[in-house]
């Protein structure tokens, strides 16, 4: 997280409480976007790149639960916190099966929630340090997202940014689906029309560079997203 804030969505419907623990989070130094319901905080998620979500669970318009699937459909790994006063183990285990890292019952200690955001955004940063160091071996190719270098048969190709990020989310997703909406808010920032048809123009590209190896396809998976598929070994 050096040179930048890591930035939070907070999803707090009871506005003294939504203000006050934004307030405090500013304060050690996180950015925070605060929306007071659950279709706010989706348009939001949807919107803009977060490292972490905070959601209240009764919310108007969309509770926190439908927010929490459809960010797990954008973005599987991103860190998510429930925040609720609902305490039955039936919403907990909900919660928890909707992919959240913590529930929290309210009221709650608002530096235990600190130390706890802390330390899951800590972990992240070293799996994420971890991911960047590896290399992928895709049939007859090698890839080393790192360089930015894919290499076939003694000849090696210079990726460009945006080419390298695409080709390792595909790589880190090797024979299973990369929903088209991640891929374009991990890599262009947001899911829209224009965006869209650009990381096509990418993905072509990357046919065109692992076009010397016929066992390897990248397949589209109408209205849904992209599979590289590398035969195993």
């Amino acid at each position: 997280m050096e040179g930048k804030k890591p930035k939070i969505l907070l999803c707090e419907d009871d506005q003294n409480l939504g203000s006050v623990l934004k307030n405090y989070l500013e304060l050690n130094d996180f950015d925070v976007i605060l929306e007071r319901d659950g279709r706010l905080g989706l348009a939001a998620f949807q919107r803009e790149k977060f490292d972490l979500c905070l959601l209240d669970i009764m919310m108007p318009h969309m509770d926190g639960f439908t927010v929490a699937g459809e960010i797990r459909d954008i973005d599987p790994d991103i860190p998510l916190f429930f925040l609720s006063a609902k305490t039955m183990k039936e919403d907990i285990i909900q919660g928890y099966r909707l992919g959240a890292d913590d529930y929290i019952t309210k009221p709650f200690d608002s530096e235990v929630l600190l130390l706890k955001i802390k330390a899951i955004l800590k972990r992240n940063e070293e799996t994420t340090r971890e991911q960047e160091n590896k290399e992928f071996d895709l049939g007859s190719y090698h890839f080393n997202p790192k360089l930015r270098e894919l290499s076939h048969a003694g000849k090696m190709q210079t990726l460009s940014p945006k080419e390298n990020e695409l080709l390792k989310m595909l790589a880190e997703h090797m024979n299973d689906l990369l929903p088209r909406e991640q891929a374009l808010k991990k890599i262009w920032g947001s899911d829209t029309y224009f965006n869209g048809r650009s990381m096509d123009v990418y993905i072509a590209k990357l046919r065109k560079y692992l076009k010397e190896d016929d066992k390897i396809e990248i397949v589209n998976i109408h209205g849904n997203g992209f599979r590289l598929v590398v035969p195993v070994a």
